[in-house]
């Protein structure tokens, strides 16, 4: 019996993450959409999935991997209660929550950060990027 060709896991949990943000009916009535490429005139708040680490997690019988994903929010609020109340949705759809990865068995989700940020351009914008700490092993 041979063992399962490891496959990558961070196309899949991107996906299975921007999935599970839009299946979030009250993270929805917040914003504008879920993106991984955002049109130069999309309105705002709105969450753009981006970077993403992936790191292998094997065990003796088992590929598996650790996949750190930023999410990022984008908002023109004056101050900072919109994005944070925007990343505490994000929080409750994701932490401890488990996903569906395709070609994966999910193992775990983690939050593990948040920081708010000005970005000078356009005046006003708020940033507010958040990582996220995903356990899978190959689907069987």
């Amino acid at each position: 019996m041979s063992a399962p060709v490891p496959g990558l896991a961070a196309l899949p949990t991107q996906a299975a993450i921007r999935d599970a943000l839009l299946a979030d009916v009250p993270l929805m009535d917040l914003i504008t959409g879920v993106f991984d490429w955002v049109e130069e005139k999309q309105p705002y708040p709105y969450i753009v999935v981006g970077e993403a680490m992936e790191t292998p997690a094997n065990s003796h019988d088992r590929f598996g991997s650790e996949v750190l994903e930023t999410l990022h929010i984008w908002d023109q609020s004056r101050g900072f209660a919109q994005s944070l109340t925007i990343a505490a949705r994000v929080i409750q759809a994701l932490d401890h929550t488990p996903l569906t990865i395709v070609g994966h068995v999910h193992r775990w989700t983690r939050f593990v950060s948040q920081q708010t940020l000005r970005d000078p351009e356009p005046p006003g914008l708020r940033h507010v990027p958040m990582t996220f700490r995903i356990g899978t092993e190959v689907a069987p």
